[in-house]
C-alpha cells in the first residue's frame, strides 16, 4: 500500500534544513533538465477553478499535487508520488503542509544563494501560513538574531511574533508599519494577500534582499516598479511558469534570472554587498513531488 502522510507526519519528520535542501537540489535538477517541470493547468470550474502542478525526476519519480480556488476553510491539497519503474503509487500526502514546506524552502534557498552571507536581520510583511514558512527555512540557512513583523491585524502580526520567540527561538517584534518592518532589515520577506504595493523601495536598506511570495501581475502586485527600477538582480525558481502567468508578471521576464542556474553555478548570484537582489517566487512545478519523495525517504530510514 501507499505510504499515507498528513500534516501531523509531514510536520514531525521535515525539518527547514532538509527542505531547504530538497529544493536546491530541485531548483539545480530542473535547470540541468532531469527534473521536468511544466507551468500549472487548471480547469474552470463553477465558482472556482481546480489546478494542477506535476514534475518528473528523469528515471526515479513522477507525480502531481492539486488544489482548488473554492475558499473552503477546510478545502484540503493532494500530493501523490508515482515510482517511474513500474507507475507505483509510493506516497499520498494530504493537507497543507507539503505544499507550504515546499514554497517556504524555495524561499530558503533564495536567501540562501542570493542574501549576503552576514544577514542575520529579517523584516515580514505578512502573518500567514506562507510568511511563517518563509521565515522557518530563512532561518535555516542564516544566524537570524531578530525578526520585525507588520501585518493588518494587530493580533495576528502579535502572535506571529509570540510563535517565532516560542518555536524558532529568535526575537522578534510586532511593529506598526511596514515602513518600520523592514527598514533596516537584512532580509525582507512580503507575504500577503493584498492586490496593491504593501512595499516601498525607499525603505530597504543598501544590500538587502526581499522574497516576494504573493500577487505579482499587473494589475495585482503587492510590490511596485520602484522595486523592480531598484534591484540588481530578479531571479525567479520557474522561468517557465513566469512566462505563463496571465495577466503576464508585472515585470519583463527577460529581466529574470533563473535561480536554478545560479543553484547550478552557471549564472552569477549577489555581485555585491550593496546590492538590492529579489526572488520572486512563482511556483517551480513538481517541487511538492520532490519533496514528498524525501518525506517518503525519511519515512521509510524511521
Amino acid at each position: 500500500m501507499p505510504l499515507l502522510l498528513t500534516d501531523a507526519d509531514v510536520a514531525a519528520r521535515l525539518d527547514a534544513a532538509a527542505a531547504v535542501a530538497a529544493m536546491r537540489d530541485a531548483l539545480v535538477a530542473a535547470h540541468e533538465g532531469r527534473l521536468i517541470a511544466p507551468p500549472r493547468a487548471s480547469a474552470v470550474l463553477e465558482g472556482g477553478r481546480l489546478v494542477m502542478t506535476a514534475g518528473h525526476l528523469a528515471d526515479e519519480w513522477y507525480g502531481f499535487r492539486s488544489y482548488d480556488t473554492f475558499g473552503h476553510a477546510d478545502g484540503e491539497q493532494l500530493v501523490v508520488l508515482h515510482d517511474a519503474r513500474d507507475g507505483r503509487i509510493r506516497a499520498i500526502a494530504v493537507g497543507e503542509e507539503i505544499g507550504s514546506r515546499r514554497t517556504g524552502a524555495l524561499g530558503g534557498a533564495a536567501v540562501d544563494l542570493l542574501a549576503r552571507p552576514d544577514a542575520t536581520t529579517i523584516g515580514v510583511i505578512g502573518s500567514g501560513r506562507q510568511a511563517w514558512t518563509q521565515l522557518w527555512a530563512a532561518a535555516a540557512v542564516r544566524p537570524v538574531r531578530g525578526v520585525r513583523v507588520f501585518s493588518r491585524s494587530a493580533a495576528r502580526r502579535s502572535a506571529f511574533a509570540t510563535r517565532v520567540s516560542a518555536e524558532l527561538g529568535i526575537p522578534a517584534t510586532a511593529v506598526d508599519s511596514a515602513a518600520e518592518a523592514v527598514r533596516g532589515q537584512d532580509v525582507v520577506i512580503v507575504a500577503t494577500t493584498s492586490e496593491r504595493p504593501v512595499l516601498a523601495a525607499a525603505d530597504l536598506a543598501p544590500g538587502a534582499h526581499v522574497n516576494l511570495v504573493g500577487f505579482k501581475q499587473r494589475g495585482r502586485a503587492e510590490f511596485g516598479l520602484d522595486l523592480l527600477d531598484r534591484a540588481a538582480l530578479i531571479a525567479t525558481d520557474s522561468p517557465a511558469q513566469a512566462g505563463a502567468y496571465e495577466p503576464p508578471l508585472i515585470c519583463p521576464t527577460r529581466d529574470l534570472r533563473s535561480l536554478g542556474a545560479v543553484a547550478a553555478g552557471v549564472a552569477p548570484g549577489r555581485g555585491s554587498v550593496e546590492e538590492l537582489t529579489v526572488f520572486l517566487s512563482v511556483g517551480l512545478a513538481g517541487t511538492e513531488v520532490f519533496l514528498l519523495d524525501r518525506v517518503a525517504a525519511l519515512q521509510n530510514v524511521a
